[in-house]
């Protein structure tokens, strides 16, 4: 597994913005904090809860929503 960070552009229905961005060859999904998606477009219901692990021993993060983002790296 590797981990790289990196700057991207996130584009949405309501904006965009620079962020640093984690990737992490051995994940399934990509995730960003609810108050950067809220300000970059329209926040949806998912129609179930999503259960992710993390690198913490037994920690897991869930997510209820999603949104629709293009990204950029390197223009």
């Amino acid at each position: 597994m590797a981990v790289i960070q990196k700057e991207i552009r996130l584009e949405g229905s309501l904006g965009k913005k620079e962020v640093v961005a984690l990737f992490d060859s051995g994940a399934s999904y990509s995730c960003l904090s609810s108050e950067t998606a809220r300000h970059l477009g329209n926040i949806e219901p998912l129609p179930q809860l999503l259960e992710f692990g993390t690198a913490e021993d037994g920690r897991k993060v869930s997510a209820k929503e999603c949104i629709r983002l293009n990204f950029y790296i390197n223009g």
